[in-house]
């Protein structure tokens, strides 16, 4: 069998994954999830490594949730249905866990799971020909863990109408709704991800991990403590070395 996660040779002190089903779209089935986030485990604890990319192998990014493991996923096995919950809520808080970057190159679709997975980076770049969609309500199901990110990065009228109508958007809605940071042809989406990737890791790591954290402290917080939080990340830079 392939390895579900292909992690390419090194681009300087950036990282590539690949998730490797491309026969599935790259649904995401709990082992793929698992390989998944060991590799970005890894690449944040590697010292030579500075920024990840993650993509897809084909002509899709993620179609998310792998629908052959859901029937087995059933009240009468409340175990399973729990660890599976678990692993998907664990690798969709990872991203902001990591104290480094990750750039998504979205090189086609990203469906559910998919798309909270495109937008759960810090950058992504979009193919001209990707779509991001959030199907779950037209199966009779809800996208139930993926829609903490899409409320945060669309707001709360864009992101209903998104996942109550099971609705698919394209590139260009996708960047004006602030899902996206570049849309650029096919075949730049990787080299270009590549390169956003590469100015990240020159960043100096100490400010670069803690302007990740402070970032993500700072949106969820109200504002006087958020001011209060940064004074403290203050105090702390003064201490990096120059």
């Amino acid at each position: 069998m392939s390895e579900p996660i292909l992690i390419e040779k090194d681009q300087g002190a950036v990282r590539v994954l690949t998730m490797n089903r491309p026969a599935k779209r790259n649904a995401l089935d709990m082992a793929l999830t698992r390989a998944l986030i060991d590799a970005l485990e890894r690449a944040d604890l590697d010292p030579a490594i500075g920024a990840v990319v993650l993509t897809g192998a084909g002509p899709g990014f993620c179609a998310g949730a792998d629908l052959n493991e859901f029937s087995s996923l059933t009240p009468e096995n409340a175990p399973l249905v729990a660890e599976r919950a678990a692993l998907t809520a664990r690798l969709h808080g990872l991203f902001r866990q990591m104290q480094k970057p990750v750039v998504t190159a979205v090189n086609g679709a990203a469906m559910g799971g998919g798309a909270g997975l495109a937008i759960a980076s810090d950058l992504a770049v979009l193919s001209s020909e990707a779509k991001l969609g959030y199907p779950e309500t037209r199966h009779g199901i809800v996208a139930a863990i993926v829609m903490t990110n899409l409320v945060r990065h669309v707001g709360h009228k864009a992101a209903f109408e998104i996942v109550a109508l099971g609705l698919a958007v394209d590139a260009d809605r996708a960047l004006a709704l602030g899902m996206a940071n570049q849309v650029v042809a096919p075949a730049e989406v990787l080299p270009v991800a590549i390169e956003l990737a590469t100015r990240l890791a020159a960043v100096s790591r100490p400010a670069m991990a803690l302007t990740k954290s402070l970032f993500h402290a700072v949106t969820e917080l109200p504002f006087d403590e958020a001011l209060a939080e940064g004074q403290r990340a203050n105090e702390r830079m003064r201490a990096f070395r120059h």
